[in-house]
């Protein structure tokens, strides 16, 4: 039955517990003003559409509610919010692809 879980055939309540993750990383990440490109990147174990719908969620919520977007130390310091590459990496840079190309 351990093989279950990877085949996607584990409990209502795992499925439960991973949808609601997945909304949570995407409402945070819509709070912290990352585009949902960058959450899927920086969240590559979660969810998409639990992911997505999150994002969305919050993303009308803060646009009804004129909630601003969160700010921190650790946004200021790597705007894009990826990489590690000691600091060298440009505002905005997306990561490099690993497609094999």
């Amino acid at each position: 039955m351990a093989g279950c879980d990877k085949l996607g055939m584990g409990s209502s309540q795992q499925h439960a517990g991973k949808d609601a993750e997945g909304r949570a990383i995407g409402g945070a990440c819509r709070h912290a003003g990352r585009a949902i490109e960058d959450c899927f990147a920086l969240n590559r174990q979660a969810d998409k559409a639990a992911v997505f719908a999150g994002w969305r969620e919050m993303n009308d919520y803060m646009t009804k509610h004129k909630v601003p977007v969160a700010t921190g130390a650790a946004v200021a310091r790597n705007p894009a919010g990826v990489g590690d590459d000691g600091g060298r990496a440009e505002a905005g840079a997306r990561p490099a692809s690993h497609s094999g190309n």
